[in-house]
Formats: C-alpha cells, sequence, structure tokens
C-alpha cells in the first residue's frame, strides 16, 4: 500500500519619505494575463497541494508570470503581490532567511502581500544549521559554536516567523548543510543535538498549530533510521531534496514511507546533470530562466506520482522549484500540475 502510496511501481516596508518623494510613484506589478489560462488547470488539483517557487525576482518569466519587464530590484519589492494571484502558486520559498535572520516587521511585510489561503515556507539561518562558520565565499573558517543551538532556533527564527506571518505560515525549513566528517563519524551525538533544536521549535510553536517542521539534509549518509527516529519523536518530517548532492527521488522516499502518514515538504533545488556544486553552471546555462532547458521528466514522473499519492490520502503537500531545476521555475510547475492532472485520469 506504501508503495502505492509514494508512486513507485516497484522585504522590508519602506521607510517614510519626504514630501517631494512621496509624490513620486511607485511601479507596481502585475499578473501576466497569460497566467490567467491556467486556471482551470489548478482547479483540478488537489486541494492540498501548494506549489511554489525559490524567490520570486526573475524578470525572465515576462509573459509567464509577470505582465511586462521589470527589474529585479523591483520585482523583489513588489513582486509577490502579483506572483500570489497566480493559479498555481499558493506558496513561495523565502530563501533569504537562510543567509540573515529577518524580522517580525520584515515577515510581516511579506505577509501583506498575499490573501489568506497563500502559505509561506521559510529556511532556517544558517548560523544555527550550518556547523561550520563560513567566509562570503563559502570556504570554513572554523566550527560553528551555535550549530543546532535550541535558544538561537527559536528566538532568531521560529518566534519572529510565527509572530511576522501568522496564518501565513506554512513550513520551517531546517536544511542542514553539508557536514563535515567529524560530525558524519558521531551520528549519536548529531541526532540529539537535532532532537533537542526540533523539540524546542515544536514547543514554541502556538497550541494547535498547523506548521509544517522539516528537515532537509544535504549528506546522504544522513538517509538513516536514526534521522527517521530522529524526526518521528519530534512531529517533524523529512524534506525531501532534490539536489546534486543527493541520491535520486527514488533513493530518498522510503524515508518518507518510514514517517507515513504525514505531509510531503519537496524542494526541487538543482539538476542533479550539475553535480553536488553546479548552481553556478546551472545559472549560466540557464538564463533568462524562461525556458525548460534542462528537461529532468524521469524526476518530474516520479514525483508526480508521489504527489497524487500522498495527497491522494488526504495529506498536504508543499512543493518548491528552482530555475536551477530544469531552467524556469513556472514552467516546470505548470508541467508537473499537467503530469499530475494526467495521472488521475
Amino acid at each position: 500500500m506504501q508503495e502505492d502510496l509514494f508512486g513507485d511501481a516497484i522585504p522590508q516596508p519602506p521607510a517614510s519619505k519626504p514630501a517631494a518623494l512621496s509624490r513620486r510613484k511607485i511601479t507596481k506589478v502585475s499578473l501576466a494575463a497569460s497566467a490567467l489560462e491556467l486556471s482551470e488547470l489548478a482547479a483540478q488539483l488537489p486541494e492540498t497541494l501548494r506549489f511554489g517557487v525559490s524567490t520570486w525576482s526573475y524578470p525572465g518569466w515576462q509573459g509567464l508570470v509577470w505582465d511586462g519587464e521589470y527589474e529585479p530590484s523591483t520585482l523583489s519589492k513588489h513582486g509577490l503581490e502579483a506572483y500570489h494571484q497566480h493559479p498555481l502558486m499558493r506558496t513561495v520559498c523565502i530563501d533569504r532567511t537562510f543567509w540573515r535572520p529577518l524580522t517580525v516587521t520584515q515577515y510581516g511585510a511579506y505577509a501583506a502581500q498575499v490573501d489568506k489561503d497563500f502559505r509561506f515556507v521559510v529556511k532556517c539561518p544558517s548560523l544555527i544549521t550550518d556547523a561550520q562558520v563560513r567566509d562570503e565565499q563559502g570556504k570554513v573558517r572554523k566550527s560553528n559554536p551555535d550549530f543546532l543551538n535550541p535558544r538561537l532556533a527559536v528566538e532568531q527564527f521560529v518566534q519572529p516567523a510565527v509572530e511576522g506571518l501568522g496564518a501565513s505560515l506554512g513550513v520551517l525549513v531546517f536544511q542542514l548543510s553539508p557536514l563535515s566528517w567529524a560530525w558524519l563519524h558521531r551520528p549519536a551525538d548529531l541526532f540529539h543535538k537535532l532532537g533537542h533544536m526540533l523539540a524546542a521549535a515544536r514547543e514554541a510553536l502556538p497550541q494547535g498549530s498547523s506548521v509544517v517542521l522539516a528537515v532537509e539534509v544535504r549528506d546522504p549518509e544522513l538517509l538513516s533510521q536514526n534521522l527517521v527516529d530522529t524526526l518521528k519523536a519530534n512531529g517533524a518530517t523529512f524534506c525531501l531534496g532534490l539536489h546534486g548532492k543527493m541520491p535520486p527521488i527514488e533513493e530518498q522516499l522510503p524515508i518518507l514511507r518510514a514517517l507515513w502518514p504525514g505531509p510531503l515538504v519537496c524542494r526541487w533545488n538543482l539538476n542533479r546533470e550539475f553535480g553536488a556544486y553546479g548552481y553556478a553552471d546551472a545559472q549560466k546555462k540557464h538564463t533568462p530562466f524562461n525556458a525548460i532547458v534542462s528537461e529532468d521528466l524521469p524526476t518530474r514522473t516520479v514525483l508526480a506520482r508521489t504527489i497524487g499519492g500522498i495527497t491522494g490520502a488526504g495529506q498536504a503537500a508543499y512543493v518548491t522549484i528552482s530555475n536551477d531545476a530544469e531552467g524556469c521555475a513556472p514552467l516546470s510547475i505548470q508541467r508537473l500540475a499537467q503530469l499530475i492532472t494526467a495521472q488521475k485520469k
């Protein structure tokens, strides 16, 4: 039964301005008219399924999401209000929180731009989920004394997100950056710390909250019973991380089966053809992100079956996709939606 279930055939608000500047017209972003043509497709998808992208400030989505040509800075400030009106986009992943914690006010500014049905997926700051302190180029400087610190996780991440986003908060993702061999050879210590942090995060959520806690890993060695036991014990789930550093989707599904029943959280980050550290190559090949350039039909097919099985059992599914997956996140979502509806027939 579980095999069938998982589809196997086996911005901060602007400060007040002087009167002379306040009269200046601020450019607003509108949804592309062609996006509304996808309303019928969206209506055929499971109610518990939420598709979204990883960030939204891409001018190349003109005609797909945006009604015209806009600067990235304009889209960053005003694009979310248009984006959330797209029939297929019911969530978005805020990746910027990985690099620096956001304030309650900043989260609140995001929440003010969407309707009550929209939900946010938010990444925990790396100052908590990276075992190393790195420089701006990503090189390791020293060990991180605050790695998986429960107090910091609550103060710098959970509480601001809960207070700022309110009912619009859907998922809190704790992405563990690639670990050193020293940590990988001490799994008991690692999962002990992870469990304590997840317990603190769970306790900090409002009583009866439907917010999902999800853990994403970047080391295949962590796909283990220890991970399953830690997640189960703390009411968390596994984030299906589709990335060049991780095994294909089929090899990650056993973790979800072991956690069943539960929601699906999936982040399709990087096409495996670019390898473990191929973001720069993917960006170079995919720019301006307006077409499917690196199609990955095998991953898309298995993911569609997985989504269908999980949502068919009444569970929630949050699926966010990056341009680095196939070249254009909105088109990847559209094709994935079409595949899901076709499999239902």
